[in-house]
């Protein structure tokens, strides 16, 4: 049996902040920058009102997974779209997953091909559970690279 994707927005006037728990790689970089936005000890975690929609906006964009995005309400489409360029960026993290920022078309091994916008996460250890994504596990399995 398929498992359910999880898939949780948040929103503001605004702003709408989506959540794939799934894509979590747990760097802990959305709520080490933004506590009172971002706290994984609440329930919900994630809190609107405790922070500008451009604060929040930009600690969004710090996800290294794209397990956290936003999508702006009532603004021009163009102003959401982010590192939409020609050129995309690759970064071997310390320890972890490659991290492809830009447009990337994924073709899975049986066909499926899914399109990527804005960051993935890519398993460079082999233990994640949700391969080609990472899902975190490198620091489980002690991942040195």
């Amino acid at each position: 049996m398929a498992e359910k994707e999880i898939h949780k927005t948040y929103s503001s006037k605004s702003t709408v902040v989506h959540w794939e728990p799934k894509k979590c790689i747990h760097s802990k970089l959305c709520w080490k920058g933004l506590m009172q936005v971002f706290n994984p000890q609440n329930r919900p975690w994630i809190n609107m009102e405790g922070a500008s929609d451009d604060r929040i906006r930009k600690q969004v964009d710090q996800c290294p997974s794209g397990a956290l995005s936003w999508e702006a309400i009532g603004e021009n489409e163009k102003s959401q779209i982010q590192n939409q360029g020609s050129i995309m960026k690759v970064t071997v993290s310390k320890n972890g997953p490659y991290l492809i920022k830009g447009k990337v078309e994924i073709e899975h091994s049986d066909g499926r091909i899914e399109q990527k916008e804005k960051v993935v996460a890519l398993c460079r250890c082999g233990a994640s559970k949700n391969k080609p994504y990472c899902d975190g596990n490198h620091s489980k399995e002690d991942f040195q690279a």
